[in-house]
């Protein structure tokens, strides 16, 4: 019997498990909460056919030493697409990848295909095994696979009918050596595809730009502005969505708001286009779903404040975005310390910022940043922690007149306080419920 070792024990490695367990293979399961202790797992290296990285796993002294043994290093999404191939499921896979978006534009696009009468599911770095989603579901007409930089690292055989890549902005650089290496990560997405199969991306992305020739399907380009010179398949032109130089939508009957869902928008509707999908069941589901939580949600009001939880604002890019969104705002920032460069935002919260609370590991590098741009120290409030900073919030707003947004964008992953950004939007909206109890949900 074959020998499949997976290091790592969460939700990718017991995806990997039940596929390893469907293709015969013997399973070690390396985790040194939950299984084996990866030093022990060394000394057997010898006997595996197939190693399984699962994808938040760093490259530690087992794996370094399982590639220099010639052991073949995979992550689950590999494998999964292996066991479909193996199995000749006949599931059309969308592969959905980027800096920001990817998670709105892989549930939407789903709902969207299921709506239009398909048997679809997501899965992948959304929260589903793409191991155990297949495992369970062998009749999918499609699967919309979220992917993050670190899944899509190992891959050899596998490939979309259709791939994207919503944006690019530095992220991760604790794992990559450069900005440069992260980003070809994320191209990887597009691997092995041939003229039969999709490649959408941004025609306003410079770093993707770069990075076209790498691609080998067929290539269809979206902007949020008319680029001259470019042959784009959606863009916006007069506050209108243009398909192929026609008119599709109104921008303002849009359910999905702001500059950054605009351009999600735009990769659905070019999906749903390609797939054939009648624009008016496309039309009606773009007016009326509705927000993801945790992404620009509008949840709560007292007197004249509102509470934005954009919790998922895990990069500078996003939470630019939502700084753009709510001008004058007054801002909760900070989280785990991923080295990121802080200069455009620092300059974001210059311009249109109230005040700024900082909670996290952040906090220090972040508070420097913004004392050297010129940001006045009276504005800059170090709380440390959500249940401070909302606390000390009611206190300064008891007696405020004004219409105020108070907007939760961390810019950066919640791993030094929260186990993931959901948690730490709930919290937010937990607390914020709590010590402004007289308020009225959204």
């Amino acid at each position: 019997m074959k020998v499949g070792m997976i290091f790592g024990n969460g939700v990718s490695g017991k995806g990997a498990k039940e596929v390893l367990e469907k293709m015969k293979y013997e399973v070690v399961m390396v985790d040194d909460k939950t299984g084996m202790p990866s030093d022990s797992a060394e000394d057997i290296l010898d006997k595996v056919d197939i190693f399984i990285k699962s994808p938040g796993v760093p490259y530690t002294r087992l794996v370094n030493k399982a590639f220099e043994m010639k052991v073949e290093v995979i992550d689950e999404i590999e494998l999964a697409y292996r066991y479909m191939k193996k199995l000749e499921m006949k599931t059309k896979i969308i592969a959905v990848t980027g800096s920001n978006g990817k998670t709105t534009v892989t549930s939407k696009i789903t709902e969207l295909l299921k709506k239009a009468g398909y048997k679809c599911e997501h899965a992948g770095n959304i929260g589903n095994s793409f191991g155990e989603l297949i495992c369970k579901n062998s009749e999918l007409d499609y699967v919309v696979l979220e992917l993050s930089s670190y899944q899509l690292e190992n891959l050899k055989d596998f490939k979309a009918d259709i791939a994207m890549v919503i944006n690019l902005s530095p992220d991760h650089l604790s794992r990559y050596n450069s900005k440069e290496e992260y980003f070809d990560a994320k191209f990887n997405i597009g691997k092995n595809q041939t003229k039969k199969d999709i490649f959408i991306y941004n025609l306003n992305d410079k770093d993707s730009m770069k990075r076209l020739e790498k691609i080998t399907g067929k290539k269809l380009g979206v902007t949020v502005k008319k680029v001259e010179k470019q042959t784009a398949q959606c863009y916006i032109e007069n506050n209108k969505i243009m398909y192929r130089g026609k008119e599709f939508l109104e921008i303002e009957k849009l359910s999905l708001k702001g500059k950054h869902n605009l351009e999600n928008v735009l990769f659905i509707l070019c999906v749903a286009k390609n797939l054939g999908i009648d624009e008016n069941i496309i039309r009606e589901f773009l007016c009326s779903t509705k927000p993801l939580e945790h992404r620009m949600e509008r949840f709560y009001e007292w007197k004249k404040v509102l509470f934005v939880n954009d919790s998922k604002g895990t990069n500078i890019d996003s939470t630019c975005f939502a700084i753009d969104a709510y001008d004058g705002a007054i801002l909760i920032c900070g989280g785990k310390e991923k080295g990121l460069p802080l200069e455009e935002l620092v300059e974001k919260i210059r311009e249109n910022i109230s005040e700024v609370y900082l909670i996290g590991e952040m906090t220090e590098r972040l508070k420097e940043a913004l004392l050297l741009g010129g940001y006045p120290n009276k504005k800059i409030h170090i709380t440390e922690d959500m249940e401070n900073t909302v606390k000390s919030l009611r206190e300064k707003l008891a007696e405020n007149e004004d219409e105020k947004v108070v907007l939760l964008s961390p810019s950066t992953s919640s791993f030094d306080q929260f186990p993931n950004f959901e948690t730490r939007g709930k919290v937010f909206k937990t607390l914020v419920k709590k010590y402004f109890e007289e308020g009225e949900e959204l």
